[in-house]
């Protein structure tokens, strides 16, 4: 396990060959970095559909609104920091 204080930075290893990275909302710099960075992707645009549609209706129906739990499939995109 990695301490918080000894940064992977600091360490003589090579990525992917030693050691994988992954990161998180599959940013645009994820795959234009030097070493593309492998990321999970999140379903934006029905997260921002569900996240604008449950408040309005709420609001639109407050004695027949039934709060949900949803969730969502997220997506493992591969690319060269963990291969």
């Amino acid at each position: 396990m990695l301490r918080k204080d000894f940064p992977l930075q600091q360490r003589p290893l090579r990525v992917p060959e030693q050691v994988s990275l992954i990161g998180y909302d599959d940013i645009d710099f994820a795959a234009a970095s030097a070493v593309s960075l492998s990321s999970i992707r999140q379903p934006t645009y029905p997260l921002g559909r569900v996240a604008t549609e449950l408040p309005l209706d709420e609001c639109d129906n407050p004695g027949t609104h039934a709060h949900q739990q949803i969730m969502f499939q997220p997506e493992l995109v591969v690319r060269e920091s963990s291969r």
